[in-house]
């Protein structure tokens, strides 16, 4: 595993160009992207088989966001990693710029589906990854989830098709922060227990910290483990995470701040990066 401090360090980052996106933009979705923030920094930076000079290539492992409104903190993965300058998030959902409000795989280098409506992601996932399998590929899918997003008829579809053909190449991450743009995902469309729930679809069912980036290695290891399922690795996330004022808050779901609510997150950030003795 990559060191866990710098893993932490670009998790931070991560989460500041995010709502710089956002902020820039006067909207966009900042509390899922934040909460995810973490789980983006392992897979990019640690864990995939992936080549920012080379964002095509057929033997990378792929990612596809299928809660496709938390693109901010796709869009800033991708900048930290080194697919798109970092000057370019600013542009975000603006007119003329190819950062789109949900992620475009024509636009986007590293960007490899296009997604927005819910429950769309992870069928494709489900699809690229027996793709693999007809081609006899090496390469491993990811994607990430979102808890209210489990409300669509077409995720448990998906997990059907997914345990049929045995797509033990997938690997899904839901990211459980229990809060959807309405309220309590309990409250408005109850899709729990999300573990009972994928285990009778025949997954394969890890549940763990999603902030904790122990827990994260040895959930994706296992997943590479486990043969003739896919899994799902159910990481328990706080929404609008590293920002004090917008964790565990419905209300940042889809909201953008305002000036002073943009500067207070970001000296929370850098607070928190010089903390690790990092950079701001």
């Amino acid at each position: 595993m990559t060191n866990t401090t710098q893993l932490k360090l670009s998790a931070a980052n991560i989460r500041k160009m995010a709502l710089e996106a956002i902020h820039s933009a006067k909207s966009g979705h900042p509390g899922g992207s934040l909460s995810a923030a973490d789980i983006l920094a392992y897979l990019y930076m640690s864990e995939m088989n992936i080549d920012p000079k080379n964002p095509k290539d057929p033997n990378r492992d792929r990612f596809v966001l299928s809660k496709g409104h938390a693109a901010p903190g796709l869009y800033a993965t991708l900048a930290e990693r080194g697919f798109i300058p970092k000057v370019d998030i600013k542009t975000f959902r603006k007119a003329e710029s190819y950062l789109q409000g949900h992620p475009d795989m024509k636009g986007v280098p590293g960007v490899d589906m296009s997604t927005g409506s819910l429950g769309q992601g992870i069928s494709a996932a489900c699809g690229i990854a027996l793709a693999g399998k007809l081609d006899k590929k090496d390469y491993r899918v990811f994607t990430i989830l979102g808890d209210g997003e489990c409300e669509e008829g077409q995720v448990w579809e998906a997990a059907m098709f997914a345990a049929h053909y045995k797509l033990d190449n997938l690997t899904a991450f839901l990211d459980f922060n229990g809060l959807q743009i309405d309220g309590d995902i309990t409250k408005v469309m109850n899709p729990t227990p999300f573990d009972k729930k994928f285990e009778a679809f025949n997954w394969n069912v890890i549940c763990i910290d999603g902030h904790d980036y122990t827990q994260i290695e040895k959930a994706v290891e296992d997943a590479k483990a486990c043969k003739g399922k896919p899994t799902i690795i159910i990481a328990n996330t706080v929404k609008g995470k590293g920002v004090s004022f917008m964790e565990n808050q419905a209300g940042w779901h889809g909201n953008a701040p305002s000036d002073e609510q943009y500067e207070q997150a970001i000296k929370e950030l850098d607070e928190y990066i010089n903390s690790l003795g990092g950079a701001c």
